[in-house]
């Protein structure tokens, strides 16, 4: 039987992006919350690895999508400059 892949890891870029703003957007929650160091620069994190998401998204999918994954990126952004 070929493997399926695995749920939680999607192949396409438009909801690997998705997954990527949706753990950022938990991480900022949680910063803006509990505004430590280590909350921030976790958020931190989970704002790098979206951004790659959503740059290789741009790159290799349906610009619509990807637009609204860079929007919700930027927004998601000025969250967290805000506690910094």
């Amino acid at each position: 039987m070929k493997n399926q892949g695995n749920s939680m890891q999607p192949q396409n870029p438009n909801a690997q992006a998705q997954q990527s703003l949706d753990h950022l957007h938990n991480a900022v929650a949680m910063a803006q919350s509990h505004p430590s160091e280590q909350q921030i620069e976790q958020a931190n994190n989970s704002l790098a690895k979206a951004q790659q998401a959503v740059d290789q998204a741009e790159e290799k999918s349906n610009q619509g999508a990807a637009q609204l994954a860079r929007s919700e990126l930027q927004e998601e952004q000025e969250n967290l400059q805000s506690l910094q």
